[in-house]
């Protein structure tokens, strides 16, 4: 694709959460002394996202380099907190948005860059995987997000979109590049804060429920 045709691509990160299991937002834990919502915003802002918006709710906090958008209903699940990050997204600012999530962050500049490679050919939905499993982040291009917004409900995201349309998905490996570990629990946290210190290019592949 010639570069007057590339598509303009968004970045959303989802951060709304309260942290229940953690005991405080996720939005504001520290991880190798930045927060996730920090690194978050960074990771999609070094992939060439632009703009990038952050959903918060639980803790409303100011992302440098990203536009903090709030969501009120936070407390009904993702879903809420996605319609509220593609209501946000500036109209004809961008012909695709990048989802990701504030509490994986192990997903990496280089995983978002393979996704948006995959829609410079021409892919309309574009899922990281790992051992063969579609995950997070997702691409996603503007002609799907009112059926995405449609279904986004309860405590999923994008997920019941991929899932009745598995043939506009295509999955791009990032098993080399990034990682799906959530951070849900202190001792999710504590792992990985083990992992950075001692092996920081180490991508661990744990369980992932799938995509947002």
């Amino acid at each position: 694709m010639s570069e007057d045709r590339r598509p303009r691509v968004a970045g959303l990160l989802l951060a709304a959460g309260a942290g229940s299991r953690l005991g405080r937002p996720k939005a504001l834990v520290e991880l190798a002394g930045e927060r996730l919502a920090d690194r978050g915003a960074r990771m999609l802002r070094e992939a060439g996202c632009a703009p990038v918006l952050v959903v918060t709710g639980a803790a409303e906090t100011a992302v440098p380099g990203a536009s903090e958008v709030c969501n009120p209903d936070w407390a009904s699940g993702m879903g809420s907190s996605l319609r509220a990050g593609l209501d946000a997204l500036p109209p004809g600012g961008a012909d695709a948005v990048v989802v990701a999530l504030a509490d994986q962050p192990l997903v990496t500049a280089a995983a978002v860059r393979r996704l948006i490679a995959a829609a410079e050919d021409g892919a309309e939905v574009v899922a990281a995987s790992y051992a063969g499993r579609a995950r997070n982040p997702v691409l996603i291009r503007r002609e799907h997000w009112p059926a995405v917004h449609a279904m986004a409900e309860g405590d999923v995201g994008a997920r019941p979109f991929l899932r009745a349309h598995p043939g506009l998905v295509t999955q791009v490996a990032c098993d080399d590049v990034a990682s799906p570990d959530d951070i849900d629990t202190p001792e999710d946290l504590y792992r990985l804060e083990a992992l950075l210190a001692a092996a920081p290019a180490a991508r661990p592949e744990d369980e992932d429920p799938g995509p947002a």
